[in-house]
């Protein structure tokens, strides 16, 4: 699926990287909890989160992840947004919750990692 895909399905506003939209995902990821996440080793992700904080885009990046959406129209800052910028990491927020977003995603054909 493309990160482009993504955008449309969650009608996500997208805050950067926008030129990236039409890179691949394979697998997607829902949690708030970033040791969650580390526990789950998957490359070309999609992170779906409601914390908002650096450490979401440093984990996203350390699992390869090429794109982060904030659920429940959660809005990073500034710097979270530079962060990503300088990862070439795609963040999105989106007004859905985390288990109706996942269940979109899920139902559009994406799924979790192997």
């Amino acid at each position: 699926m493309k990160i482009r895909e993504i955008q449309s399905l969650l009608n996500a506003e997208v805050l950067t990287c926008k030129d990236s939209l039409d890179r691949d995902v394979r697998s997607a990821c829902g949690s708030d909890m970033m040791s969650d996440v580390l526990a789950y080793v998957k490359d070309q992700a999609v992170l779906l989160t409601g914390l908002v904080n650096m450490q979401v885009v440093r984990t996203a990046e350390m699992m390869d992840m090429v794109c982060v959406v904030f659920v429940r129209n959660k809005v990073p800052t500034d710097d979270i947004l530079a962060l990503a910028e300088a990862k070439d990491i795609v963040i999105m927020t989106t007004s859905e919750r985390m288990f109706d977003a996942c269940g979109i995603l899920y139902e559009a054909g994406l799924r979790k990692g192997d």
